[in-house]
């Protein structure tokens, strides 16, 4: 049988069940139905549900028979599908290349006609603007807020015609109070306002067309994650732009270029729906290793098993993100089971970002479709490697250089001394500010993640490579820039019928935090539910700040190379090409002075040092009003997570683990009892705190202390307790679909 097959008898199967809490009297009726020791009977309606579910999946999959890429970006509104729509108006898709088009008089009503007429073409008849809050990784799906209207009106009889304008088009008006804001706004001076991004093209999805906006409250002062980004994106623009020209490099100006790894676990969803710490807070907080994890090695790229629907799932998820012009270009499987990663084409920031966001919500809404849930979090397993985003940044030029490929950049530019220069300034940043780089990474779900399993660890470093270093500090002791031409060497198989290839002299080093890639760096520390924006926003300022210290010292009238020098000589012990897992590493660095903040609520706290503040303003990124606002807002989306965590475990605890052990005649109750008092205690405690500072603080040691004491107890119960007593899905149900296909168990 095939697999699109299968899935269609699974769909008209009277066993299979989206949602089985509908059917099931109790938990252990539903353990023991997932086991296949009952069943249950079916109902109409929602048989009728599957199979429109199942058909829509199928349906949106391509034709074996031929390969196409027709259709890839027809629901984006860029290039030649803005083009034909433009047209008709008297303009191009040269249009919306100038950034200044929504201020040109008459041209967002042109635009506006434009995406109407483009809009009905494709079904849709509602828009929205689409934003970002801030504090909504592992919470909020689509880490997004949009308002969807209609675009029609009625006439005096009532009869409905299409309309859509450049002022509806161009901004709109939100209640700013009831996203997270840091006390910027309350219920009596509410107003939010949303401007659409110029730089991030309109794009359809269903019914529904969505402009990607900025938004800001009434006073100004940014609510969302996007516009920091702007402002940062500008300001290394314009520093940039003043050293390159001072250096004899004249450009119009310079954008971040990232690419984001996206990974994730995909989960069977009869198992999901037995985990309510999966359902409420995307991560396991208790649970029993299994016999088998990935001490094999045998997950990472294994094949895409046809097996189960992960493949049909990936599958679909790649053609929603084509239509809308995302072109995902990699999937793969990752090194923990049933975990998964997507990566896309390289693309500028603010685009990037905002792709990557409505991969994240595909993604989850695709899973669900096929029998799948998805898990974003950083750690939804204990024992297993982690999920994260890895943040792929450059730096380039508006014509397309980029600045950190010294081959490219020495042919654009003709001057060999840009390429050390630009480095020493990028290093001078990292060891600056590693304190601002732990801070943008410090999401909940990093708590668990870094430092290990191919995780780099919480020093805030960067891996170079011995060639790379070798060449700086050959320019430190020489002052001479020769151009950089990275080694290579020729790696043979041992086979007569296998060529040699070619590769790079330097290794891997998959545990810095911030490692040199040949024309990149890597921002491997990244989580993987995080919305990149503050990332990018971070390295954006404090690479904003050393172009501005380099332009500012030769326009004082020291040279280039002296200050490239300077720059290494202080600043390269940052520098780390070792094994970030060597456990004299945190305490050798912190001796050189290098950044090392093991506790993320620490790094969030550094938000509003003077030094950090200070920083943000100069550069015109955030004012002390805003950092303010993001500490505490940080702060409190901690605070929040881990309240969720324990009020979840000590549900957990009662409503299963506690009647299992009985039902088992286990000896756990009153440790069991105990540990529900303890936790509702801390959550007490982290109530009374004087403010939300100690209040993370409290709920840090809770989590990362008590919590997981408090768990090894409930593991060892799960140990002993019969698989028919207990109601939780276990790590063998939820980690091997190819062991535990979601499907199979009903058959």
């Amino acid at each position: 049988m095939t697999t699109l097959a299968r899935r269609l008898f699974l769909a008209l199967s009277d066993d299979f069940q989206h949602e089985p809490d509908n059917h099931f009297s109790s938990p252990s009726q539903a353990c023991r139905y997932s086991r296949g020791e009952i069943t249950i009977k079916s109902n109409k309606s929602s048989r009728n549900r599957r199979v429109r579910v199942a058909a829509n999946a199928m349906m949106s999959m391509p034709s074996t028979s031929t390969a196409s890429v027709e259709g890839f970006g027809d629901h984006c509104f860029k290039g030649a599908v803005a083009k034909k729509y433009l047209s008709k108006y008297g303009e191009t898709d040269k249009l919306l290349m100038d950034v200044t088009w929504p201020s040109q008089p008459g041209k967002a009503d042109i635009v506006a006609k434009a995406v109407l007429d483009w809009a009905v073409d494709n079904g849709a008849s509602v828009y929205c603007h689409w934003f970002q809050p801030m504090a909504s990784s592992g919470v909020r799906h689509g880490l997004s807020a949009q308002v969807h209207q209609t675009m029609y009106e009625f006439d005096k009889d009532g009869k409905p015609f299409f309309k859509f304008d450049g002022e509806a088009l161009l901004q709109g008006e939100t209640d700013g109070s009831s996203y997270p804001n840091g006390g910027m706004r309350a219920t009596h001076c509410a107003g939010g306002y949303l401007s659409i991004d110029p730089l991030s093209p309109i794009f359809l999805r269903e019914d529904t067309v969505f402009i990607p906006a900025a938004f800001v409250s009434y006073n100004g002062d940014a609510l969302d994650e996007k516009t920091p980004l702007h402002r940062a994106v500008e300001a290394m623009s314009k520093e940039g732009t003043r050293l390159l020209k001072l250096l004899g490099y004249e450009v119009d100006g310079l954008i971040n270029n990232i690419g984001l790894e996206q990974e994730i676990f995909l989960v069977p969803r009869h198992a999901f729906y037995r985990r309510p710490d999966l359902q409420f807070t995307g991560r396991t907080i208790m649970g029993k290793a299994p016999a088998r994890g990935q001490e094999m090695s045998d997950h990472y790229m294994a094949p895409i098993s046809r097996a189960t629907t992960a493949f049909d799932c990936m599958r679909q998820i790649q053609m929603e993100c084509f239509k809308m012009g995302i072109p995902l270009k990699t999937r793969h499987r990752e090194v923990a089971p049933n975990q998964y990663e997507f990566a896309p084409l390289f693309g500028n920031v603010i685009n990037q970002t905002d792709q990557n966001l409505m991969v994240m919500q595909i993604i989850e809404e695709v899973a669900s479709e096929n029998g799948l849930a998805a898990l974003l979090q950083e750690k939804p397993f204990a024992g297993i490697n982690g999920s994260g985003k890895h943040n792929n940044w450059s730096i380039g030029t508006t014509d397309g250089i980029n600045l950190l490929n010294p081959k490219q950049l020495n042919a654009a530019s003709k001057n060999n001394e840009i390429f050390p220069v630009v480095m020493a300034a990028i290093v001078s940043a990292i060891d600056k500010h590693g304190d601002l780089m732990r801070l943008a990474i410090a999401s909940p779900g990093n708590d668990f993640r870094l430092g290990a399993m191919e995780a780099p660890p919480a020093v805030i470093s960067t891996y170079l490579g011995d060639d790379m270093t070798s060449y700086l500090m050959a320019f430190v002791e020489s002052g001479k820039a020769d151009a950089y031409a990275p080694s290579k060497k020729k790696l043979a198989f041992g086979a007569d019928s296998i060529s040699d290839i070619e590769v790079p002299a330097e290794d891997r080093n998959r545990t810095s935090p911030f490692p040199y890639g040949g024309a990149r760096f890597e921002f491997r520390a990244a989580g993987s539910s995080q919305n990149v924006s503050l990332i990018n926003t971070v390295l954006n300022t404090i690479t904003a700040e050393a172009f501005a210290i380099v332009a500012d010292r030769i326009e004082a009238g020291e040279t280039p190379a002296a200050v490239a020098q300077d720059l290494l000589k202080v600043h390269s012990k940052v520098i780390f090409n070792g094994n970030g897992y060597d456990t004299e590493w945190p305490e050798k660095a912190v001796e050189k002075g290098v950044w090392r903040i093991d506790s993320g609520v620490e790094a969030i706290k550094k938000f509003t040092d003077s030094k950090n503040t200070e920083l943000f303003e100069k550069m015109g990124v955030l004012t002390p009003r805003e950092c303010e606002a993001r500490r505490a807002i940080l702060l409190e989306h901690y605070i929040g997570t881990v309240e969720m965590e324990a009020l979840t475990m000590v549900d957990m605890i009662n409503q299963h683990v506690i009647p299992s052990c009985k039902k088992a005649e286990l000896g756990f109750v009153k440790k069991l009892e105990d540990a529900v008092k303890t936790i509702t205690k801390a959550v007490d405690e982290i109530h009374a705190a004087a403010d939300e500072a100690e209040a993370a603080s409290l709920a840090r040691v809770l989590r990362l202390d008590t919590m997981i004491k408090i768990r090894e107890v409930c593991d060892e119960a799960e140990a002993l307790c019969p698989p028919s007593l207990w109601t939780l899905a276990t790590y063998s149900e939820l980690l091997f679909l190819d062991t535990y296909p979601e499907g199979d168990l009903l058959l």
